[in-house]
């Protein structure tokens, strides 16, 4: 039996919050559709941000109505207490905490500093998982920020565990502008090797069109959960230049060809991508998605 490759598809949320061309309720509720019927286990479906920030998420109490998730994860990032009050009201089962590893990102992006987030967002996994919701931690700019430039590792390993021992079952490390590249990703986890694989998962986004490179030396160190987008959707609102994350179709056709098992289906998953792609009207990123979509 081959070994299991795990993905987490964050295009319906990390895909589309920075998209300036509103995105229809219905056409959400399709792609995630889709999305499940390429075989997708785990997905970012909203965030429960203020609307006025992030006018792309406004609609996230609405985007599973009708949506049949037969058993399948859906997360809802939350920044703060407020977030998780929503999150509560909709009845969600999986939560998302955002935090990151420089002080400038962090307070433009949730308009607190690091410390002041762990603060609160530990309350916050406090109550979740008293009302029994599963709590997913994220820590962005892990290899780079778009407004300090590099940041220490003393803060990723400290930040990492502090999300970890408030009761995250996995930290996502993200490469949210795109700056990773082999050896960096190497040198990084190699200062993590306290804290278990099975509690990491990786982010990367192909700015520099090395995220799969970058996947590829994580697969090698023995890292098996990664986060991506379909089709290459995504970028950040807070960091200017980020590209899209890594395309799911590259990582499905990656995993594959190195024997493992993904319970994805490439080329559906490419005709989900298709859907958003179409609607947004622009090229798409991913070569995986033209080559896959050309063969039918």
């Amino acid at each position: 039996m081959s070994e299991k490759f795990r993905i987490v598809e964050v295009g319906p949320r990390d895909g589309l919050q920075n998209e300036a061309k509103p995105v229809p309720l219905e056409i959400k509720k399709e792609f995630i559709r889709r999305l499940l019927k390429a075989g997708v286990r785990e997905f970012e479906a909203g965030a429960f941000v203020r609307p006025d920030k992030i006018p792309q998420m406004a609609d996230s109490e609405k985007v599973l109505d009708g949506v049949s998730l037969n058993g399948a994860a859906a997360y809802f990032l939350v920044p703060n207490e407020k977030g998780l009050e929503r999150a509560l009201a909709s009845g969600v089962s999986a939560i998302a905490l955002f935090t990151g590893a420089s002080e400038t990102f962090v307070q433009k992006n949730i308009g607190m500093s690091i410390d002041q987030s762990l603060k609160v967002f530990k309350d916050v996994a406090k109550k979740a998982h008293a009302a029994k919701i599963k709590v997913r931690g994220y820590l962005s700019v892990v290899w780079g920020c778009p407004y300090e430039g590099a940041v220490k590792i003393e803060t990723v390993k400290r930040v990492a565990n502090a999300l970890l021992e408030m009761g995250c079952f996995e930290v996502s490390l993200g490469d949210t502008i795109g700056v990773a590249t082999p050896k960096t990703v190497e040198k990084v986890l190699r200062q993590l090797t306290k804290v278990p694989k099975k509690k990491l998962a990786l982010h990367f986004h192909d700015t520099r069109g090395l995220a799969v490179a970058n996947v590829l030396q994580a697969v090698q160190m023995g890292y098996r959960s990664f986060d991506s987008s379909a089709g290459g959707l995504g970028g950040c609102p807070y960091a200017p230049g980020a590209a899209g994350n890594v395309a799911t179709e590259e990582l499905v056709l990656l995993a594959e060809s190195l024997g493992f098992k993904t319970g994805l289906d490439a080329l559906a998953v490419a005709h989900a991508s298709r859907l958003i792609i179409d609607f947004l009207g622009r090229p798409p990123r991913s070569k995986a998605y033209q080559a896959l979509l050309a063969r039918g």
